[in-house]
Parts: C-alpha cells; sequence; structure tokens
C-alpha cells in the first residue's frame, strides 16, 4: 500500500517553469502579451503550421472554430460520442446542432462509414475527436469532407504529438484545435490553441478571442505607444494569458522527452497487464505515432467478476487515482432531454463507456508509480 495518494494526471512541473512564471510576474506584463505570441510562435512550429492562436481553453478553440467556419442555427455538425462534454456543448453554443456518430470499438475513434451515414443537407463540418491520442481515420473522413464540401474541425485535445501516415494532427482540417489543461501533455493550467489553415480564418478567430476588437489590440497598452481599438464584432473574452504561456514554453522544450517517458509507461502496461482479463488498448496502427495520452482498459465483470465501478473503488482504496474517459454523451441526462439521444443508439460508445478506466499514465510518474499501479490491478482482480 502507498503512503500518498498517486494523483491521476498530475503534470510534471520542474523548476525551470517555476522560474518564467516568478520571471513573468516581474516583467509586469502578466495578461496577454509577448509570450503568448511566443507559444504561438514555438507550438506552429512544432506542429509544421503557420497560423496558431492561443486562447483560455480547447473548449473555446472549438466555439471559435465553429464561428469562424461560418457554422450557426439550423447547421449540423457531426461528431463522436465518446468524447467529453466540451466537443458537443461548442457546437450547441455556436447555434448549431450536433449530430453523434458511434465509434469503431477498437480504435474508439469516430467510424467514417457512420459519419456518412449521417450526411444530411444541413451537415456543415465533422468534428472528429482524437481519442486518447490515437489519430481518427483521416484519409476516409477527409474524402468525405472534400466530397460533401464540409469543414473539418479537428479536436486534438488529447493529440499534441500525435501523427497520421506523415502527417500531424490538427493539420488535416481546416481548424485544429489543442488543449492545455493540467492534465494534458504540454500544459499552462488553463489554455487552448488553435490551428487554422486560411489567414482569414486565422485573423477572425484573433478578433473573436478578444472581444471583437481590432488585431493586436493587446498591444495597447506596449512601449510603442498607445493604440486606439476599434471593435468589429462582438467577440469573447477567450485569450490566453502570458502567465499561462509562461509554463507553456518552458513544457514546449520537453513534449519529446516527456512523450518517451509515457510511451515506456504505455509499454510496461500493455506487457505487465497482458495476462490479466482486462481489454487494453489497441496496438498503434502502422504509419501513426499515438501520444499515449491516455492509457484506457476496459473491465468487463463477466471476465474480471468485478464491476468497473467497483473496480474504480478499489483503486482508490489502494491510493491510485483513476479517471472514467468517458461515459458515452447520451448517457448524460442534458443531452437525452435536449436532443432525443438513448445510449442505445450508439452501442459502440455505451458499452466502451461503461466499461473504461484510464489508469495514470502523466509523465511524472517514476518507475515505483508505475509499480504500484501495476501491482494495484494485479492484486483486485486477484482476489
Amino acid at each position: 500500500m502507498r503512503e500518498n495518494f498517486l494523483v491521476f494526471g498530475s503534470p510534471r512541473i520542474e523548476e525551470d517553469e517555476i522560474e518564467e512564471v516568478v520571471s513573468c510576474l516581474r516583467s509586469g506584463w502578466i495578461g496577454t502579451g509577448p509570450r503568448v505570441a511566443e507559444f504561438e510562435r514555438r507550438f506552429a512550429a512544432y506542429k509544421g503550421a503557420t497560423h496558431a492562436i492561443a486562447v483560455n481553453s480547447c473548449t473555446a478553440a472549438l466555439h471559435l472554430s465553429i464561428l469562424a467556419a461560418g457554422i450557426g442555427p439550423g447547421d449540423e455538425v457531426i461528431t463522436t460520442p465518446m468524447t467529453f462534454c466540451a466537443s458537443v456543448n461548442a457546437i450547441i453554443h455556436a447555434g448549431a446542432t450536433p449530430v453523434l456518430a458511434d465509434i469503431d470499438p477498437r480504435s474508439m475513434n469516430i467510424d467514417p462509414e457512420r459519419v456518412r451515414a449521417k450526411i444530411t443537407s444541413r451537415t456543415k463540418a465533422i468534428l472528429p475527436v482524437h481519442f486518447a491520442g490515437r489519430s481518427c481515420d483521416m484519409d476516409p473522413l477527409c474524402a468525405i469532407a472534400e466530397e460533401q464540401g464540409l469543414t473539418i474541425i479537428e479536436d486534438c485535445a488529447h493529440a499534441i504529438e500525435t501523427e497520421y501516415r506523415g502527417r500531424k494532427a490538427g493539420n488535416f482540417g481546416d481548424f485544429g484545435c489543442f488543449s492545455f489543461y493540467v492534465t494534458k501533455n504540454v500544459i499552462t493550467g488553463e489554455g487552448g490553441l488553435i490551428l487554422a489553415r486560411k489567414p482569414e480564418y486565422a485573423a477572425r478567430l484573433k478578433v473573436l478571442a478578444l472581444h471583437g476588437m481590432s488585431a493586436d489590440a493587446w498591444k495597447r497598452f506596449g512601449d510603442e505607444g498607445y493604440k486606439h481599438y476599434l471593435v468589429t464584432e462582438a467577440g469573447f473574452k477567450y485569450n490566453m494569458m502570458d502567465l499561462q504561456a509562461a509554463i507553456g514554453l518552458r513544457q514546449m522544450e520537453k513534449v519529446e522527452p516527456f512523450w518517451e517517458r509515457r510511451r515506456e509507461i504505455w509499454t510496461r502496461y500493455m506487457d505487465e497487464l497482458s495476462d490479466l482479463p482486462l481489454t487494453l488498448p489497441a496496438p498503434v496502427e502502422p504509419d501513426t505515432r499515438h501520444a499515449f495520452h491516455l492509457f484506457s482498459i476496459l473491465v468487463d465483470e463477466a471476465r474480471t467478476g468485478i464491476s468497473r465501478d467497483a473496480f474504480l473503488s478499489a483503486m482508490t482504496k489502494y491510493k491510485i487515482g483513476v479517471g472514467v474517459h468517458y461515459l458515452s454523451i447520451p448517457e448524460h441526462p442534458f443531452y437525452q432531454g435536449r436532443f432525443g439521444w438513448s445510449p442505445d443508439q450508439y452501442p459502440h460508445a455505451r458499452d466502451i463507456g461503461r466499461r473504461t478506466v484510464s489508469l495514470p499514465i502523466s509523465a511524472k510518474l517514476t518507475d515505483a508509480d508505475v509499480t504500484d499501479v501495476i501491482q494495484a490491478v494485479r492484486e483486485i482482480l486477484g482476489k
């Protein structure tokens, strides 16, 4: 039994992040400023993109991308039922209607053929989610989008390092939306970012993210002298702060070593849990790169002798933090009432959502932490 509770998704923060935050505080420029601009440049360079717009969450990134695509009331956006509520809520906030297409049960990503079956005259976009860091099958999704004249908005909250057939996630669609929440692979505490394919999209996104004020309004208090701003539309308060970007700048220097550490943990789990009556994640597909953001097992009571929820409680008693990613969207009462969705309409997402457990896989974990997780799983199932 561990002495201390192992917090699920606890980020790896080192002295250089702390020093950068202190430097930011001492600079006096805490809000949106030069560190945000530098973070945008570094992230765009990492992803091989041209236009990057930092915001305060991936939810904001999704919302603004839908608006910048000209999608609104009367329009439909197809997405997955195996996702966090933000993917669907952003569509609702834009005034559009979410439409769900069930997932492939092994990849846990949206099934392109089920997407095709959901297209109507009102469909304007596909919003694929690269679940757990595994790329969606983007070739058929892009083919459907091109054939039907649809926008692709990629939800890359789990997919900073993800690649598919030589291309980096976030560059397939018109928009790629990323998260830097505290449990993600790169963190800023709270934060998000949009990669935009077209310069006109990028320009509008910057305006929408800061109250609808004219471009570079954050510079109005800079040393170049006061600059008047003009409000060109009713925007939002979605900007990232330099205080957040300060953490992100140092985190960007560690993307690859942190990815490698999570790969090591993933490999240990796959090796040392393989003899148990669990469903482990599918192997990484050829010609792809998995971000190793989540390690999700499926606990089937008929095989394990313990229910998923009892397993969650048992892991907590062993002082191991775990997650559920996710109950399928139609399980939630709001969406049942609003759209009449039933879990039974999306059986693959329903079944996975009721059996899934995410084990810790943060780069912060020590070898001893990983051993504790493995031993806890084995002892619980052994009982």
